[in-house]
């Protein structure tokens, strides 16, 4: 089954370069699909709002808030991991 992941990110954002590194080495083992919305646009300030993400790179997995800011490897993976989402 394949993880939806949304990132919302805003330009010259150095973590959400970091962010989608992170998210295209992890989807060599994941099956995720990846929609990126910008904070700057109406959907992506509602989107962070609802979700509580307070600054870029915000994380949703599954329409569900996972992290904001520098997004981590170990904590995407494990979370990946649990919800059974393996190549």
């Amino acid at each position: 089954m394949t993880t939806a992941i949304t990132l919302l990110t805003q330009a010259d954002c150095a973590m959400c370069d970091q962010a989608k590194a992170v998210l295209a080495k992890v989807a060599a083992e994941h099956p995720i699909a990846v929609d990126e919305i910008d904070l700057g646009s109406e959907h992506g300030r509602e989107l962070a709002l609802t979700a509580g993400v307070m600054f870029a790179p915000g994380v949703l997995i599954n329409g569900e808030p996972f992290s904001y800011g520098r997004l981590s490897e170990r904590k995407l993976r494990a979370r990946l991991t649990r919800a059974g989402s393996t190549k």
